[in-house]
């Protein structure tokens, strides 16, 4: 696996690989890579030529009181997780290449922004819509692969690449999780010991209100509250618990049948979220 630290370089080793008539998938991350994302990886390569990692903790997606200087930073063991994953090149860039002077431009997807985690995390989505863009021009790829986990992330670069016509397939990739249903998460490594035990509660919410749902409980806000109580008794700080369409993430109603769960609660000083995807039969 080769590794680049800057765009010249990147954009070096792709042009050869696309005058060679070869397909490009992108994998971006922040790092501290785990099994989630080396399922990501393994998608590029089921379905591209060559595959690029792009490992880069964006300051620009951090709130003034988030945790951007503490966000675990694991360069060395990045490196042999995607040499073992057989990823093709790392784009390690530092902030000054990614953004050498104050951005004065800026992305934002409407609605999708402000909802969900983006009404708790304001600018955060677009920080990442802007970032995303950037290394989109940067590495030019046939096909960009994200998570499912960070569902509302998934839409709003979905959204973004067609308003904008960025010729890029965008798809996503279930989340893996731990065998007792926790979403595997860069962050999961703050949770203490006690927390870490508590954590699974989230994937048992989300389950059993889609247990509900699909026995024929059409009251959501009735569903998504008890979820909710149930959270909060067991020691979470719920930031929202919402049954939504996974269109346009918006509320659903009992006429819908592709819908999503989604949730963000604390544990402590922890933020973890989550989301389960379903369809239920049309009435």
């Amino acid at each position: 696996m080769q590794t680049v630290t800057n765009i010249a370089a990147l954009r070096e080793v792709v042009s050869q690989w696309r005058q060679a008539g070869l397909s490009v998938g992108f994998v971006p991350t922040m790092g501290n890579l785990h099994a989630g994302h080396i399922k990501l990886v393994n998608a590029a390569k089921q379905q591209t030529d060559k595959v690029v990692v792009s490992i880069f903790v964006n300051p620009t997606q951090f709130g003034p009181n988030e945790d951007f200087a503490s966000y675990p930073r694991t360069e060395q063991q990045d490196r042999e997780k995607l040499i073992a994953s057989g990823a093709d090149l790392l784009f390690l860039p530092p902030v000054a290449e990614m953004y050498p002077q104050a951005a004065q431009t800026g992305i934002s997807v409407k609605g999708l922004s402000g909802l969900h985690c983006g009404a708790s995390r304001p600018g955060h989505f677009d920080g990442v819509a802007l970032v995303v863009c950037k290394l989109l021009n940067m590495v030019q790829p046939d096909l960009l692969l994200l998570g499912e986990k960070d569902f509302q992330q998934l839409t709003l670069i979905r959204q973004m690449v067609a308003d904008l016509n960025i010729p890029v397939t965008v798809r996503g990739v279930a989340t893996v999780r731990e065998a007792d249903g926790l979403a595997m998460s860069s962050r999961n490594g703050y949770l203490s010991e006690q927390h870490r035990q508590q954590a699974p509660k989230l994937y048992q919410a989300l389950s059993a209100a889609q247990d509900a749902i699909l026995a024929g409980n059409n009251d959501y806000p009735a569903v998504a509250e008890q979820q909710r109580q149930n959270l909060q008794q067991a020691g979470f700080a719920v930031d929202y618990f919402s049954i939504c369409r996974s269109a346009d993430l918006l509320p659903a109603n009992a006429g819908d049948t592709d819908l999503l769960i989604l949730l963000a609660a604390r544990l402590g000083t922890t933020r973890l979220i989550d989301n389960i995807h379903f369809r239920k039969a049309s009435a």
